[in-house]
């Protein structure tokens, strides 16, 4: 209980100074650009949560996320802290999330502020309309991370993805980098408000290129990303996930890139 009320206590304090710093670098007309104001409070949020809890990071394949170019970044949901752990490293990048988050006092409105890209789940016109706004800031150079199994798991083992997050990255025409986040359950699950100190590890793996690819593609290229991240946790960890239905298995796509 003492990591729970030191993350609470954390979040208490360190919210508001940084919600009032991206507002007024908003409202000043602060461009957000890589390492720029909006990047640094940010990163100081998520570290100060992580230090809060514990938390030591381990990074595998960070090379994959620092090649200068824009990504999608497709990762893992077990824990907000998949998010603190990839928001306290990941270089210039804006997350992909559900819109009942806006609503939040105070973290909303500089969450917007910050760029964070709300998508209405149960509304999927506005939430394609998201997409496509998303992918004019990847062409701009942010890397945006998504999470396609839509919402938080009860264990590392994949659910089914859903498809808007890679028709975000073919109508941007940038690769989707498979992130597997593990050690993040243990710190703090779903259904629990317990916080406990842990190591977290980031698994980014290679590239999957969207070049030439069209809408009509989506499901190969999830397919191809589902089983990357599968691949990931049954070698690394043991983790099973369930086997893609044989109607939406396809070969994979293209070949990726280190």
């Amino acid at each position: 209980m003492i990591r729970a009320f030191l993350a609470g206590l954390t979040l208490l304090l360190v919210t508001p100074p940084l919600v009032l710093l991206v507002l007024g670098a908003a409202a000043l007309g602060v461009r957000d650009v890589p390492g720029g104001a909006y990047d640094w409070a940010s990163r100081m949020f998520c570290k100060a949560l992580n230090a809060a809890a514990g938390v030591h990071i381990v990074e595998h394949g960070r090379d994959h996320v620092t090649d200068g170019r824009a990504h999608v970044l497709a990762m893992n949901h077990v824990s907000w802290y998949d998010v603190f752990t990839l928001a306290s490293v990941l270089p210039h990048y804006k997350f992909v999330a559900k819109a009942e988050l806006q609503r939040i006092p105070i973290f909303g409105a500089g969450a917007t502020a910050w760029g964070v890209i709300w998508v209405e789940r149960e509304n999927r016109k506005q939430a394609f309309q998201s997409y496509e706004a998303a992918a004019v800031r990847i062409r701009d150079g942010v890397n945006v991370v998504v999470a396609p199994e839509g919402t938080r798991g009860p264990s590392y083992a994949l659910r089914p993805f859903k498809k808007g997050p890679f028709v975000l990255a073919i109508a941007a025409q940038v690769p989707v980098i498979p992130v597997v986040v593990h050690g993040t359950r243990e710190v703090m699950g779903r259904d629990s408000w317990r916080v406990a100190p842990g190591t977290v590890h980031l698994h980014y793996l290679p590239p999957i290129p969207t070049t030439g690819m069209t809408y009509a593609d989506r499901d190969r290229l999830a397919d191809a990303c589902y089983r990357a991240m599968a691949d990931c946790l049954e070698r690394e960890y043991g983790i099973s996930s369930p086997a893609l239905a044989p109607a939406t298995r396809a070969p994979r796509v293209g070949a990726t890139t280190s």
